[in-house]
């Protein structure tokens, strides 16, 4: 062994008892900073070709650490517990191929505009551009975009026979099997 050149693996061993420390005093548990300490190796472990060798490196597995915790932290925020299953079982989806049907019908409907209505509702509808921005895109008035924009809506309504806000979404047999009852 060459007792110069300190190797990465001693230099990472070393630092344990210090990560450990770090670990609880952030979690406040001895069986989780384990967990902490554990996966800050593994990581380490597997981006030591980014590690330099004569840096500081009880900072490094620090930062790791830190962001590791800082992760399952924001992680667990988002999780929702459910050990019975309660919260689970009232869960419904709506059916993705009505989606997927919806949306070709919506591209057949687009396709059959003309071809200036058909750029106008996608410069302002779909790429969020304002009516200004499409005017100077398609180099006419402002107005006339806004004309564009209202004629293709109103031949989209009727193309696709939408007539009000009930028919977007599920249908009404779909929705009431989707919808939990609410008893009050």
């Amino acid at each position: 062994m060459d007792a110069e050149k300190p190797s990465f693996k001693r230099e990472l061993l070393s630092t344990l008892p210090s990560l450990r420390a770090f670990a609880v005093s952030l979690s406040g548990r001895h069986d989780k900073a384990d967990d902490l300490v554990q996966d800050t190796v593994m990581k380490a472990w597997a981006k030591q070709d980014s590690f330099e060798m004569g840096t500081n490196m009880k900072a490094w597995l620090f930062t790791i650490l830190r962001n590791e915790f800082y992760s399952q932290m924001r992680k667990r925020g988002r999780e929702v517990q459910d050990s019975d299953g309660a919260f689970t079982e009232r869960l419904s989806v709506h059916p993705s191929q009505y989606g997927l049907m919806d949306l070709a019908d919506f591209r057949a409907a687009l396709d059959k505009l003309p071809d200036d209505q058909r750029e106008a509702i996608i410069l302002i509808g779909a790429s969020g551009f304002s009516y200004e921005e499409a005017a100077d895109i398609c180099k006419c008035a402002v107005g006339t975009m806004k004309s564009r924009v209202s004629r293709a809506r109103t031949k989209l309504q009727e193309i696709l026979q939408v007539a009000g806000e009930s028919d977007y979404g599920p249908d009404s047999v779909s929705a009431q099997v989707t919808t939990t009852p609410r008893y009050t």
